[in-house]
């Protein structure tokens, strides 16, 4: 897939192709496009383009001007707490954190959001008890876990 406009990441250690290829390898219909190798004023640069489950995606792997915070994380909304377990364990495998509400970062930086279908469906849920239930288990936790928040959502209904 070729798109006019991705999302861009800086890198600023060389390890982008990396990251791209290891982000390509968790999420089904995904693909590393391209990887372009240039020289700049501060070194050896790169530029690689790929998509994430057809989401266009793009590292801009170019030295320490610049740093990724939470401020820009990739959200995945998973099937189940099969796939949230898989994906969690894979992002924070090698020097990945946890953080809060199913928020982590992984090994080379990246702020992910993991979260299983249900999570949405409960958080949305047009009876505000069931909504407000489900926020306040999910707000406890680090990794999603899907049955104490439907545990929650049935105490409080």
């Amino acid at each position: 897939m070729t798109s006019s406009i991705r999302t861009c990441l800086w890198f600023r250690d060389g390890r982008g192709p990396e990251a791209a290829t290891f982000y390509c390898s968790l999420i089904p219909g995904s693909l590393v496009e391209r990887t372009f190798r240039f020289d700049n004023s501060m070194g050896a640069a790169s530029v690689t383009d790929f998509t994430l489950g057809g989401a266009p995606y793009q590292i801009l792997d170019a030295g320490p001007h610049f740093t990724l915070t939470e401020a820009v994380s990739i959200s995945v909304e998973t099937p189940d707490q099969v796939e949230t377990d898989r994906l969690w364990a894979a992002l924070i495998a090698d020097g990945g954190e946890e953080s809060a509400c199913g928020w982590l970062k992984d090994r080379y930086g990246v702020s992910w959001q993991v979260f299983p279908k249900r999570l949405t469906e409960l958080t949305m849920h047009s009876d505000k008890a069931v909504s407000a239930a489900a926020m306040a288990e999910m707000m406890k936790q680090k990794k999603i876990d899907t049955a104490a928040i439907e545990a929650a959502v049935k105490a409080a209904t």
